[in-house]
């Protein structure tokens, strides 16, 4: 990946990627069927220097850059998108906000024990009439003499389940539109919240939840720096967040790329190979041709935010390209597999449910070319 990587890249993908196969495989299958995440991974991951690796080594992270994190995202999701999915939605989408805007009291009580593991993190933003429009959250803080009153549901949320602690996104004050949502740091066990498992056909393995609100009463230690007003901040997550997505999705290809390549080579038809047939050899070319250039999109962003430039264009544009990609991979490998491609014994069709979960999710393909649209001047 020249110019973007360099020989300690090269040396941690081989690291992570001999850990993934044997820490994280031999649990897939279990968590798949069942729908639960393996929590005692996220304290293996953490005591190993996998969890939260963007963060500085003062507060136990490893400092690492963007182009470390995107290649641990691609091995991880080359081995199951649905616990690389409850992976990136504890060490970005619910630690990040917390690093940037977050009081040094409210570090040392959840972002360190969430890159040690000890506690599991969710973001909660999305609602049932609130997804791509962030704008419309009905979710309410209202102040009273104890603090913030919270009320309102949150839908599709990662870690829901099992999470210790949420950033929760709520409107403080509607007067001022969208300048008026702020983030709240909100334990589990606060009274008045609640969760329900999602039964869900991709990234199984990642639990799932609805969050309700019902008269949640907070401290004013809760809210996120002190300081209302966090939407900015929101988008930022987002923005960072979709060029970590797109490399998840990079490795969701790669894994289904890969087992048709053994597929093609293995499966004999009519006295030889089906990759040895055109129709088929040309779907792999495609592949490997496509998978390319998403990874080189996502390692340039990447190198981007590495270099803290701007990168609204490219996040958006790697994600829908990305994603995208994944999905043709997936469709492609089941084809390729025919009837095998549909049976639980190979994992292709679980590539396809779960790659078609981020041309939805953490902003749909359709979003992604509004922004794309807005950023080149339409």
């Amino acid at each position: 990946m020249e110019p973007y990587t360099n020989q300690e890249h090269d040396i941690f993908r081989d690291q992570f990627r001999r850990f993934c196969e044997k820490e994280i495989a031999p649990l897939v299958d279990e968590a798949e069927r069942n729908q639960v995440f393996p929590r005692n991974l996220f304290p293996i991951m953490g005591q190993m220097g996998f969890l939260c690796i963007r963060y500085p080594e003062e507060y136990g992270g490893a400092g690492a850059d963007k182009i470390t994190d995107v290649i641990l995202r691609e091995e991880l999701s080359r081995v199951c998108q649905g616990i690389a999915t409850s992976w990136s939605g504890h060490s970005h989408l619910a630690t990040y906000p917390i690093f940037r805007l977050g009081s040094e009291e409210q570090r040392q009580k959840y972002l360190v024990p969430a890159i040690k593991g000890d506690k599991i993190g969710a973001f909660a933003l999305t609602e049932p009439d609130a997804g791509s429009d962030t704008k419309s959250l009905r979710s309410t803080a209202t102040r009273t003499d104890q603090g913030y009153m919270l009320r309102g549901s949150k839908t599709f949320i990662s870690n829901a389940p099992i999470a210790d602690y949420f950033v929760v996104a709520a409107y403080t004050d509607k007067a001022q539109g969208y300048h008026g949502i702020s983030l709240f740091l909100v334990d589990a066990q606060t009274p008045g919240l609640s969760v329900t498992k999602l039964d869900k056909e991709g990234i199984r393995s990642s639990d799932t939840g609805e969050v309700s609100f019902d008269d949640c009463l907070v401290g004013d230690n809760a809210l996120l720096g002190g300081k209302e007003g966090n939407f900015n901040l929101i988008m930022e997550t987002l923005n960072e967040g979709r060029v970590g997505v797109a490399a998840n999705m990079v490795g969701v290809a790669q894994a289904a790329y890969e087992a048709s390549l053994r597929y093609a080579r293995e499966r004999v038809q009519f006295g030889k190979p089906i990759g040895k047939f055109q129709a088929v050899s040309h779907k792999v070319a495609d592949m490997a041709t496509q998978i390319m250039a998403a990874r080189h999109m996502v390692y340039s962003a990447a190198h981007l935010i590495d270099l803290g430039r701007p990168c609204t264009l490219e996040a958006s544009a790697c994600k829908l390209f990305a994603s995208e990609v994944a999905v043709q991979t997936a469709r492609e490998a089941i084809q390729i597999h025919g009837g095998y491609g549909i049976m639980r014994e190979f994992p292709v069709f679980r590539y396809l449910s779960d790659a078609l979960v981020y041309t939805i999710g953490e902003g749909t393909s359709e979003i992604q070319r509004n922004i794309i649209a807005k950023q080149i001047g339409l």
